[in-house]
């Protein structure tokens, strides 16, 4: 789409395709501007509404680097400003996206390793979509372990293609072991504690079948505030880091929360 002429910051795209999940919980692609460059886990900001009253939130892009499109998950909060424009949102409408991408959540922030754990709650799980369908990614580690955390099983969005991209990557030197977990339905997934609390009792690292260490394991996080501060005291009590001063570190945090 052409950029607004009366915009500097942000450019005019359409509503590509949108899959709802749960009815609070969907995925949509857009049009992506020629020119819009972001790395696998940076976010950008999206803007609906009147020009004299347009609503900004950010979002991770889940789309590929490489792809032609842009794509986001999104929960509908219940009386927000953003969310009762976004609910109705239909196919062909359009949005305001920022023309820059942010973020710290890229792989390039960690020191090399041979393990990448990506774990998420909720719509944190985009970003790593996003680093997921990156071919890179895929040449740079022996494993990546992708671990989602969800309250109902119908909230694993992406579930399929997930589970599908090992073939899709299949000669590529990387494993993915993806392990959902579902908190409030009991029986749904073999694990349904909380990721703090199956990291702290070990039970994380035995159903990936791969032990943490500092020499080996590089841990990416992105979901609720609670999520980030658990795991941040938990690991870095351990000894891991985040980028500090230009030296890469062992661990990435989403910060736009």
């Amino acid at each position: 789409m052409n950029a607004n002429p009366g915009a500097e910051k942000w450019t005019v795209e359409q509503v590509l395709s949108i899959h709802a999940w749960t009815p609070t919980l969907l995925t949509f692609r857009t049009t992506r501007p020629a020119d819009f460059r972001f790395t696998a886990g940076h976010y950008t900001r999206l803007g609906l509404g009147a020009d004299d009253a347009v609503v900004w939130r950010p979002y991770s892009m889940a789309s590929a680097p490489q792809a032609d499109y842009l794509e986001f998950i999104a929960v509908l909060v219940p009386g927000g400003a953003f969310s009762e424009q976004l609910k109705k949102l239909r196919v062909g409408d359009s949005l305001r996206v920022d023309k820059a991408s942010y973020g710290f959540l890229t792989v390039n922030q960690l020191a090399p390793g041979r393990d990448l754990w990506l774990l998420a709650s909720g719509t944190g799980l985009g970003p790593f979509v996003s680093i997921l369908r990156d071919a890179a990614v895929w040449q740079d580690y022996a494993r990546l372990i992708l671990v989602h955390s969800v309250r109902q099983s119908a909230e694993l969005a992406w579930r399929d293609e997930i589970a599908a991209l090992p073939e899709k990557h299949g000669g590529a030197p990387a494993r993915l072991s993806y392990i959902p977990i579902v908190t409030r339905e009991p029986g749904a997934t073999a694990l349904a504690a909380r990721i703090p609390l199956l990291l702290a009792d070990g039970r994380l690292e035995a159903a990936a079948g791969s032990p943490l260490s500092i020499a080996d394991s590089r841990l990416m996080v992105c979901g609720n505030p609670e999520l980030a501060r658990e795991l941040r005291e938990f690991l870095g009590a351990r000894g891991y880091a985040t980028n500090r001063r230009g030296v890469p570190g062992q661990m990435a945090f989403e910060k736009y929360w």
